[in-house]
């Protein structure tokens, strides 16, 4: 079998779609017999980021024109005819045309992956482009599509409620488990101050304006002689669209001191005394660190598809408050999350309760977390649904039951 991936950048540039994608392809091209092409759009970090892809060996073209367009004249003949599927993660850009095209011209199956992009909250972003985009070519892609993954039942929810009548396959984003597991035992954070990490991408929908609001609460009203230690917010991400300077400015007026860090050394922490730290973009061993520094997680988002840094969370033994719209609730179910909604008063109550329990009660949370993903989460995991997804595509049959038909 040869199956092409297609997407709008193969390098970090894609974020967490790149992340994905990346684990899930690599996987999927593990099976015997099974060929696996990746095509994207050139970026700054193709070069740097290509040989990730190995042993896939990954197309890039070069785009032309807006980059908010995604166009490129040679994308399309960069797709080869000859495979027996194409599987698109594309949103919004000429990529997606470039996948309609393909299916239409060789009349093979096209699988579909919105990765979240048809959650309400996200079609409201970038309205106007993303209507034209629709109208122009994505309504067509996703009605021809064979099947549309959706990343949990949410979203398949989400896919149903845009309209359209495909097949879905319920098949969620993985993690592979850390190699060197650590358990997280009491007194990892009994060092001042405790960490309360929030990793991704630093943007608006990932409600950071209401997690420091809600810090701020929270640090309001547990005095440091009702806690055991203090608590620090770290916000390490790459800064999309001006937003991480609105969160500087949001921490000085409300009166929390922030300081920007960029770089770990070593295991500790040098702004001992910020309530915020911004630490800027991290990747590879220096992400680790940071993970297996802290001792809690937040994920305060509006929306989110499947969100990889909470499953990253869980893999290093981490408590976690997240929102619904995270669409994780098997952690609330397994008690490995605090439920907040997308407020700050939600979020401070929840930042309240975080900072009233107990090591052991940490080290608890985390744990079924760590187990919740052992169990459910991993790369092979999902590799094996997602491969019985293409067999189903390709050979027919009885639909398997990770295909959801959904009204």
């Amino acid at each position: 079998m040869k199956t092409i991936c297609l997407l709008e950048s193969i390098s970090r540039a894609d974020g967490g779609i790149f992340e994905a994608e990346l684990a899930l392809q690599r996987e999927l091209a593990l099976y015997p017999g099974m060929q696996v092409d990746v095509v994207g759009l050139e970026d700054r970090y193709t070069d740097e980021d290509r040989s990730k892809w190995l042993p896939i060996i990954s197309k890039s073209v070069q785009p032309k024109g807006p980059i908010a367009l995604g166009y490129s004249p040679d994308l399309l003949s960069a797709l080869d005819p000859k495979a027996d599927l194409i599987y698109a993660a594309a949103l919004w850009k000429y990529p997606s045309w470039a996948a309609l095209q393909w299916a239409g011209k060789t009349g093979k199956p096209m699988i579909v992956a919105p990765h979240g992009s048809l959650d309400a909250w996200a079609l409201k972003h970038s309205y106007w482009r993303k209507r034209a985009a629709a109208l122009l070519f994505k309504n067509r892609q996703f009605n021809k599509a064979s099947c549309l993954r959706a990343l949990s039942k949410s979203e398949a929810v989400s896919i149903r409620a845009y309209g359209l009548k495909n097949p879905i396959a319920i098949v969620p984003n993985g993690i592979d488990l850390p190699l060197h597991d650590e358990t997280r035992v009491a007194g990892r954070g009994s060092r001042a101050p405790k960490m309360l990490l929030f990793l991704g991408r630093v943007h608006p929908k990932k409600g950071l304006v209401n997690a420091l609001r809600a810090f701020k609460k929270a640090l309001d009203s547990h005095p440091s002689s009702l806690v055991s230690t203090s608590w620090q917010l770290v916000i390490a991400g790459w800064d999309q669209g001006g937003h991480e300077a609105e969160l500087k400015k949001l921490c000085h007026e409300l009166g929390l001191k922030s300081e920007s860090r960029s770089r770990i050394e070593g295991t500790g922490r040098e702004t001992l005394d910020a309530a915020v730290v911004f630490w800027g973009s991290v990747f590879g061993e220096e992400k680790e660190t940071l993970l297996r520094s802290a001792d809690a997680f937040i994920l305060s988002s509006f929306s989110e598809g499947l969100p990889m840094s909470v499953l990253e969370a869980w893999s290093y033994r981490l408590p976690v408050l997240m929102t619904p719209e995270c669409n994780l609730p098997e952690g609330f179910v397994a008690e490995a999350a605090l439920r907040i909604e997308t407020t700050a008063e939600s979020t401070a109550k929840g930042i309240n309760q975080l900072f009233a329990m107990s090591e052991r009660d940490l080290c608890s949370m985390g744990r079924r977390g760590y187990e919740l993903v052992k169990d459910r989460f991993t790369w092979q995991t999902v590799a094996r649904q997602m491969k019985e997804v293409y067999d189903w595509v390709l050979i027919g049959g009885t639909s398997p039951l990770l295909v959801s038909m959904i009204k």
